[in-house]
Order: C-alpha cells, then structure tokens, then sequence
C-alpha cells in the first residue's frame, strides 16, 4: 500500500480535533501564557541591568519588588496555565486516541473473512493498542509545541534585532544548519519508527500464537523449541529497536552540536560587539538568556520531532487499515429481509479464494427447499465448508449468484442476512466471560427465561446447574473451563436463542466422544427441526436421516440422493460409508 506523506496523514487526522476544538483553544491560549511569562525574564534582568549600568544609584528597592511582584504574578499565571495543559491538554490527546481506537475496532468488525485470513491477530493488537499510544502525544504536543516555539523564536528575533541586528544575523544563520540535520534525519527516524512497530506487532503476533496453544506445547514437551523461537523473535525486535535508537542518538547528538555552536557564536561575537560598543552590557546580559531560549526553543522543536515521528508513525498505520474497504458490504439498494422461508437457490456459481488460482466451485446450480435437510459429504477440499460460507456472505462469490427466497443475498442487508442464518462449528469460540453471557450472546436484550429455556432445548440446563455458579460459571479463555462437549452445547443453546430459520452445521460433532456426539446430535435434531439446515459431517451415521445428501468433490455435485438411494447407486458415497463403516 503507498504511504502518504506526512502533510497527507495530518489532514487525515485533523478531523479528530473537530470535537475538542475549544479545549485545543484554551490550550494554546495557555501556551501563548506561558511564553508570554518565559520571554518577560530577560527583559526584567535587562531593565534591572540597563539602570545599574547607567545610574546605579537608580537601582531601589522600590525597582527591584516592582520587577519581582510582575515576574511572581508572571509565574503563578504560568503555573495555572502549565497545568492545563498538562492536564486537560493530555486528557484531550487521551480522548483522541480513544475516538480513533474506536474508529479503528469498529472499522475491523466491517472487514471481510479474507481479510483476517491473511492478517495475524497480534499485529492488529499491537495496531490498536501500542501504536496509538504515541498518538496521544502527538495529538497533545504537536500543536502546543509548533505554537509555542514558533511565537518564541519569532519573538526572540524581534526582540534581538532591536537590541543588535548582527549579532541577530549571526546567531539565527545556524537555525538552518539545524533544519538541514532535522530533514537528513527525519526519514531515517520515521523508517526506524516504522520498522519498530511492525516487529512489535510480529512479537505480540508470535507471542499469543504461543499462549493460545500453550496447551499444544505442553502436550509435545516443546517448551525449548517454542523457547528458541520466541528468542528468535526477540533478537530481531532487539535488532530494529538499537538501530533505531542509533538513529535517534545522531539525531539528538547533532542538535546538541549545533546548541553549543549558537552558545559559542553569542558569547565570541557578542564578546567582541561589547568590546567595540556596538550593544550594552544590558543587551549583552539579556541577549544571552534570550539565546538560552532561542536554543530552548529549538531543541524542543528538534527533539519533538523524534515524537511526531513517533505520532506520525502511528497515524500511518492507523490509516493503512481505515483505508482498507470490505471486500463485502451492502449494496446500495440493500434491505433488510423478513419472514424468511428459507428457499436457498445457487445458480451458475463460482467461487476462488485470493490466494488461491484454483476454483473451489465452478458454474455449481443448487436449489434447496424451505425446511429442507441437506448433508455434504466428499472429501477435503471438495468446498462443503466454502459453499456453506457464501450463504452468509462470509466470502463474496466471484460469478453468479445466490438468492433467499427468490432475492439476491446481495440486495439484502448484511445483519438482515447473518440474523437469518446459524453457524454451528466444530471450533466453539466461547467469549471470556459467564456462561449465560455467552449464551446471551445469541440475542441482544435476552430475558433470564429465554436463555433457560434455549439452555433446555441444547441438552446444556443439567451440566450447567451441576457447575458451582451454575449460568454464571465463569468459562475460561475460549471457553478451556469447560469440555468439548458442554462447549458445543452451549454454541447450540446460544443458536437456540437465536432461532434461525437457515441453519449450517459444519462437522459439529466430529471432535466429540461418543457420548458427547450423542447428547450434541439430539440437540441439533431438535435445533434443525423445521428450519432450512446445512449439514457437513465425516460421521455419515449422523446425516442418514437428511432429506438429500450431496456429495461434492472438486468437479462439484457429482452425487445427490437420500441414503438409500446413493447406497444403491454404489457410487462415491456407497464407498465412503462402507469405508466408514469398516472404521
């Protein structure tokens, strides 16, 4: 993807200021405060010193508490208006990156199943979480920091030019040597910075690969392999971090140069105006504060550049993913669909994934009752789980088209659709959290009566009652309290909940035990009973009783028929069942 420049991500960022425009006023109006406060010092010294000079006998106490109670009002004024911007100018950056965290969660929810195919989890962690940390610095400081060291500088200029316009010349002749080391190394730092974040992301990525499957390592005794990879990943990240600081310490090493050079020129060149009485010891005192905070000045500006780069870093990654469109989304004259029949039609349709050349489907025509029951069986790879996913549109089909009831599911709105269709997999992801917050899951608003009853039907209630908590037992990441079998009763108590009319069970019983496949099976009985159903199994003993049953391979459908019907054809399925039955 083409990065923009930074002008081009700052106007993409600009918008989140929208919200707390006034508190970004205030904020810079205290900025301009504490200048204001800074720049009045020297000019206190400077009178005190220019009276000494010329009339010392001018020098009275009544002076000096006049000049000490403006510089003491100076500074308590300075104090409050620090401390907004401390404060109130943090939480406004704080409030940003949280509008943008939000922005970039919601905008994930959108993309499409192919997407987070080809994106590792614990990059997209690391997007949202660290790389929007350094935004809110920047959010704070970028306009604080540019405001207050350009009115400075400006300022300083103004003020030294009436004191010794040469001198000025000279001093301010560096300010481009500056620049030019601030843009030899700005992209250098950015590239660091960048680098930094994506092996940030790797290590997060790598390091929940492991902990998700910590039960897979413990089983195989490959904690010192698992140990040797993670080092592995931790040396690169270790790597990119020490170049990058090596960048940033030349980087800060040379502004340091540079502030001793301004430091040297004003106390030689000043020295010598002093000498020939071109400027005042008056001058000369408060021309070298005002060089401290002209140096003051840059230096910050310099040294928040490694911040913006930082900030900058972040909104471009931020960016790369808000500009990614779903591959699926609604059309424009999409509706919602109600009364769903269930009548599921596949007409001429064709289906690849990206990554793959290879079509999965090609030109398949399939017409399915309301209410009907259909198994698919064949082998890997054939695309029963894929012809299942296009039905919600979990993957967009590449040519043709699949209708509901006699309508394109592309002319119906996406959560229209996904709430007329239940998925029962033979992976149940179980939210961290209560067991009837997971089953809740299935319908917003659900009453304590409604889950119960779904509870019921799933054949969950009595193992749930048994649990010390009962419906508030707490499951465990992805659900690891509990076994497979509870698990997957629980996935079909929340779709009870839910109460579809199209359903897809996608080898829901295949990894369960005996007794467990048993009590499961009767639950999805009562739970297909009436409803347009989708059924994969391995277990062909569980789809005996479907209405058809298809057997799908790489040429597509290439048998259809009940039970007894493909039997007595001794085709594919006739060897596949007497295969699994000889098993």
């Amino acid at each position: 993807m083409k990065k923009k420049n930074n002008l081009g991500l700052i106007k993409k960022f600009l918008p989140y200021y929208k919200k707390y425009k006034w508190i970004l006023f205030l904020d810079l109006f205290c900025a301009a405060l504490t200048t204001v406060c800074e720049l009045t010092l020297p000019m206190i010294v400077r009178e005190i010193t220019g009276v000494a000079t010329s009339t010392p006998a001018g020098v009275t106490i009544d002076l000096i508490l006049r000049c000490g109670l403006l510089y003491i009002s100076l500074r308590i004024i300075d104090t409050c208006a620090f401390f907004f911007m401390a404060s109130v100018g943090h939480i406004m950056g704080t409030k940003m990156e949280t509008d943008m965290r939000r922005d970039l969660f919601g905008h994930l929810q959108k993309l499409s199943f192919s997407y987070y195919d080809n994106t590792k989890v614990g990059t997209l962690m690391s997007r949202i979480t660290t790389d929007l940390f350094d935004v809110t610095e920047f959010a704070h400081h970028c306009p604080e920091q540019v405001f207050i060291s350009s009115i400075k500088i400006i300022c300083s200029f103004i003020i030294l030019c009436t004191m010794n316009v040469y001198l000025t010349l000279i001093v301010f002749a560096s300010i481009p040597l500056i620049i030019l080391s601030l843009v030899f190394f700005r992209r250098k730092m950015k590239d660091a910075f960048t680098e930094s974040r994506q092996q940030t992301g790797e290590l997060n990525a790598q390091i929940e690969d492991n902990l998700l499957g910590i039960r897979v390592v413990k089983s195989f005794a490959n904690e010192e392999l698992e140990n040797k990879k993670f080092e592995k990943g931790n040396k690169r990240f270790f790597h990119t971090k020490k170049r990058a600081y090596y960048v940033m310490g030349g980087f800060q090493s040379t502004t340091r140069l540079f502030d001793g050079l301004m430091y040297i020129v004003v106390v030689i060149a000043g020295g010598l105006f002093l000498v020939n009485h071109k400027i005042t010891p008056a001058d000369y005192v408060a021309y070298l504060l005002f060089v401290t905070t002209l140096i003051n000045s840059i230096r910050t500006l310099v040294e928040f550049s490694e911040q913006f780069q930082k900030g900058i870093t972040g909104i471009d990654r931020f960016n790369e993913i808000m500009e990614i469109e779903p591959e699926i989304k609604d059309s424009e004259n999409a509706t919602d669909i109600e009364n769903v029949k269930g009548e599921i039609a596949f007409k001429n349709v064709s289906f690849s994934y990206e990554s793959e050349k290879k079509q999965v489907l090609t030109n398949l025509n399939l017409t399915v009752k309301a209410g009907e029951s259909i198994a698919l069986v064949g082998p890997s790879g054939g695309g029963k789980t894929t012809l299942c996913s296009l039905i919600p549109r979990f993957y967009e089909i590449s040519k043709g088209e699949i209708t509901i009831d006699q309508r394109n599911i592309k002319d119906i709105t996406l959560n229209s659709l996904r709430e007329n269709v239940g998925v029962v997999a033979q992976d149940v992801y179980l939210f961290s959290g209560s067991i009837k917050e997971n089953i809740a899951y299935g319908k917003k608003n659900a009453t304590d009566e409604e889950i119960i009853e779904s509870a019921k039907m799933a054949g969950a209630h009595d193992f749930i009652m048994s649990l010390p908590n009962g419906y508030d037992t707490y499951v465990g990441e992805r659900g690891v309290k509990l076994s497979g079998g509870q698990k997957q009763r629980i996935s079909i108590a929340r779709l009870f909940l839910k109460n579809p009319p199209i359903l897809i069970l996608d080898e829901a019983t295949s990894a369960l035990d005996n007794e467990s496949e048993h009590i499961v099976q009767l639950s999805l009985e009562r739970l297909a009973k009436g409803r347009t159903t989708f059924t994969i199994a391995h277990r062909l003993t569980t789809i005996k009783n479907a209405d058809r049953i298809l057997v799908l391979t790489e040429n597509g459908i290439e048998e259809s028929g009940t039970h007894e019907q493909l039997l007595n054809t001794n085709g594919i399925y006739a060897d596949l069942y007497k295969l699994y039955s000889t098993n």
